[in-house]
Order: structure tokens, then C-alpha cells, then sequence
């Protein structure tokens, strides 16, 4: 009686082992917490994206911890500084890990550090959900653990040239762009839609992310008589680069993508980017927003942060709704498989301040490929046409 008391008792002691072992095999995630980790800019050029954005995540992580957690699981949120350079996201990244065990990423800031860190990332089987940019290989060519938010620079530019040709009937197109990794990416999409349209860009021109000055880049789109400026520019290049065309009395539409969607484009004093319009995968709502949803999450953030949120904080705050979607859907039992099964399964998300409907599935990696059209008005950025557009 003694011994088959005691062989049960090892047997239960060996499947309680086993079981143990099972539950550790899944990375990140124990049965009191999930670990997420984000390498992203806190204190270089792009500072005011990377901070904004993972504030706004780890605000999103906070209420639902408050809530009690996921299936009664809190997320345990680390956020590393990469400074916008590629070495310091690598280093980031092995800590997030290979120390910190992180079960996935989010929202790691920057394309070049994006493409530089995910081979081994996605080796190690940690997800990459929802990067900090709209490049395209962020959800293209497909794997299963890449997962993009929403339209990217790709999308943007294909869905402009389309709506520039069919519907305002533009026939001699030009392009400025960045000499960079995301200035090509813009361009990829120009060119796409130009070639399934058979129409060709009448002139471009290239420039370094350094550059200041765009006088004789301005005057070659000039001569070859452009009737719209298509821009693979970010912030500061935008500004100088309309600045120049005004300068000269050109009165030329532009037309930009989500990197130029900014405060600081549209509020440049004098009026100077007045007109230029913008493709963007989600719209920017002010502080006059009336919805109850959008008014509770500023206020929320200013009460956390000292600070209104800027649209970087918007899209943080919207890529952490998808992803706690995705993890309540992947049920209490999560794993690598039932996290790719729950994320598969959301279907037209609608985050809080109206973006287009989310949808991912077995074979889709990317939430939603439509995009709005906003156009600087009295230093505001405001809807241009009423509907997102696509191609």
C-alpha cells in the first residue's frame, strides 16, 4: 500500500514537473503576467514620437492592469531608448530579449531599426506587432509573427497618385524624396500606381535627409511644368521644401504621406504651408473633439503626463487597443500559436477616434491598407475628402 501510495505521489510529482516545464516554454508569460518590451526613440530626433507613443501604450497597459489584466495576466511593460540609430536598437533588442524574455514587441521606432533587428527577433519567435513607421516591410513580404497597424507609405502613395489622376485629373506628376530607406519606399508606391495606370513622373528629384536648401531642385520641377509635387519627406524637409516653392510664387499642389502629418508642418507661422495636403493612415483629433471616448483618453494623458498627446500618442494608444484585442482573443491559455489565432480572428476593430476599420487574418498581416486625405487650413490639418480613399 506504502509503494503504490508513494508511486502515485511521484507520478503526480512528475506530471506537476512536466506541467511546470510546459507553462515556462512560453516566453514572457507566467501565470500572473505578460512581458512586452518597445526599443524606440527617448531622446533622439525623433524624440517627440518615441516618447509620445510609448506613453501612450504604457497608459493603455495601466488601465487594463487596473481592470484586472487579461484573462488575469498584467502586462509588464519595458521600454528601451534606441535614439533613432540602428546599433542602439540591435543592443536593445538582444536586452528586451534575451534578458527580459519579452513574449512580444511593440512599437519599435524607426525603419532601418526595424529591418536591422527583425531576422533575429523573428528567429527567436517574438513577435513584431505594430512598428513606430508605415515602411512596408513591416507586414510585407508575409510572415506570421509581422503584424502592421495600418496603411502604409506604400498604400498612401499609390491611393494619391490614383485619386490625383482619376479624380483631379493631373497628367504632369513630379516627386521629391528622401534618399533613404523610407524616401524609396514612398517612391515604390509612386511608381506601382504610375505604372498600373500607365502614366510616368515627369521629373524627380533626390535629396539627403541633411539638405537645406531646395531652390535648384524646386526650379527643375519648374521647368518641366509639374502640375502637382508628390513628397517623400518627413518633417522638416516638408517645411523647407514648400517653403521654397512659395518663395518663387509657384503655386503647385503637394501632396505628402503620414511622416509629414504633423503639428509642426501644418503650424508654421506666416501660413506658408497653407494648402499642402497630406495622406495619413489615421486622422488627428484635436482637443475640441466632442466624443466621449477621445475626451477621456486626453485627459487621462495630461493627467499622467503633463503634457496633451500628440498624434503619436494617438497612434501608440490605438496599436495597444488592437493588441490587448488580440491577446483577450487568444483566450486564457496563451501562447505563441494562440496569440497568432487571436490576433487572426479580429475583425473591423474600430479604435476610438475613427480610423479605418481593422481586419487581420490567416493570410493578413496588415489591419487596413486605406487612407485619409487632410489638407492644412488655418494651421490645422482638416479633412480634405470626407471618406478614406484606397486603390
Amino acid at each position: 500500500m506504502r509503494r503504490t501510495i508513494r508511486a502515485v505521489a511521484g507520478m503526480l510529482a512528475l506530471l506537476a514537473s512536466f506541467t511546470g516545464l510546459r507553462a515556462q516554454t512560453v516566453r514572457g508569460v507566467t501565470d500572473t503576467e505578460i512581458v512586452i518590451g518597445t526599443y524606440t526613440d527617448l531622446s533622439g530626433v525623433t524624440v517627440a514620437w518615441g516618447v509620445n507613443n510609448s506613453n501612450a501604450i504604457r497608459m493603455a497597459f495601466d488601465e487594463v492592469n487596473a481592470r484586472g489584466g487579461i484573462h488575469g495576466r498584467r502586462i509588464r511593460y519595458i521600454v528601451e531608448d534606441n535614439q533613432y540609430q540602428v546599433p542602439r536598437s540591435i543592443q536593445a533588442s538582444n536586452k528586451l530579449i534575451n534578458r527580459d524574455n519579452v513574449f512580444l514587441m511593440i512599437a519599435n521606432g524607426g525603419t532601418p531599426m526595424n529591418n536591422a533587428v527583425m531576422p533575429d527577433q523573428l528567429a527567436k519567435n517574438v513577435p513584431n506587432m505594430f512598428p513606430l513607421t508605415s515602411a512596408r516591410s513591416m507586414y510585407w513580404p508575409y510572415h506570421r509573427l509581422k503584424f502592421g497597424l495600418a496603411s502604409s507609405y506604400y498604400d498612401q502613395m499609390r491611393a494619391a497618385v490614383k485619386l490625383l489622376v482619376e479624380q483631379r485629373g493631373k497628367k504632369t506628376l513630379c516627386a521629391m524624396y528622401q534618399d533613404t530607406d523610407f524616401g524609396r519606399d514612398v517612391m515604390e508606391g509612386v511608381r506601382d500606381q504610375m505604372k498600373a495606370m500607365n502614366v510616368a513622373l515627369a521629373a524627380e528629384t533626390a535629396h539627403k535627409p541633411t539638405d537645406a536648401d531646395f531652390s535648384a531642385a524646386v526650379a527643375k520641377l519648374r521647368d518641366a511644368k509639374c502640375d502637382v509635387i508628390l513628397l517623400g519627406t518627413i518633417v522638416r524637409d516638408t517645411n523647407q521644401i514648400v517653403a521654397a516653392v512659395r518663395k518663387i510664387g509657384w503655386d503647385v499642389p503637394l501632396m505628402a504621406q503620414v511622416a509629414a502629418y504633423d503639428s509642426a508642418v501644418a503650424e508654421v507661422p506666416g501660413g506658408v504651408t497653407e494648402g499642402l495636403e497630406c495622406m495619413t493612415s489615421v486622422l488627428f483629433v484635436g482637443k475640441d473633439d466632442p466624443r466621449p471616448a477621445v475626451q477621456a483618453f486626453q485627459k487621462g494623458y495630461r493627467e499622467k503626463y503633463g503634457r496633451d498627446p500628440n498624434f503619436a500618442a494617438q497612434i501608440g494608444y490605438s496599436a495597444a487597443q488592437v493588441l490587448i484585442e488580440g491577446l483577450t482573443k487568444a483566450g486564457r491559455n496563451l501562447s505563441l500559436d494562440s496569440f497568432v489565432a487571436g490576433m487572426e480572428s479580429i475583425r473591423d476593430f474600430n479604435d476610438i477616434f475613427g480610423s479605418p476599420p481593422m481586419t487581420y487574418g490567416p493570410n493578413v498581416r496588415q489591419g487596413s491598407n486605406q487612407s485619409y486625405v487632410a489638407v492644412v487650413r488655418a494651421g490645422k490639418w482638416q479633412l480634405s475628402v470626407e471618406k478614406p480613399v484606397g486603390y
